[in-house]
């Protein structure tokens, strides 16, 4: 891949992140997606989510605040080195969700786990050297 190719993906995958992940950060802004992603089940037929209890925000919020930070991060930094550290992070968040996945976790994860291996494999792809 060349090193303009990369620096993209790079902050893309860094805004995909900001994107997604901005809603966990706060019990208010969980509560408002987990709502939204219930209707969502029940209008796609599928069983109700489980209830967000104060352990599960905790959680959840401690996910969206490190996610953020480190989405910032990489953004402010603007160094093509994290995303070899994201890659990394990618491809454990990968196998927690098909560990959840393969545990009976909402079919609609697949799609954000498409996403995260896709962001994982590029990430990891060799950039070629610019030449001197």
């Amino acid at each position: 891949m060349s090193p303009n190719a990369f620096h993209r993906l790079f902050r893309i995958s860094a805004w995909y992140d900001v994107l997604i992940t901005w809603p966990y950060m706060t019990p208010v802004t969980l509560g408002v997606m987990w709502t939204t992603l219930n209707s969502a089940h029940a209008a796609s037929g599928l069983t109700p989510l489980p209830v967000l209890t104060v352990y599960g925000t905790l959680f959840a919020n401690f996910f969206g605040t490190v996610v953020i930070i480190w989405s910032v991060v990489r953004l402010r930094l603007n160094d093509m080195r994290l995303a070899r550290y994201d890659a990394a992070g990618r491809w454990l968040f990968s196998t927690w969700m098909l560990y959840a996945l393969l545990n009976g976790a909402s079919p609609l994860l697949w799609g954000f786990l498409a996403v995260e291996l896709c962001f994982a494999v590029l990430q990891s792809l060799p950039v070629k050297t610019p030449a001197p």
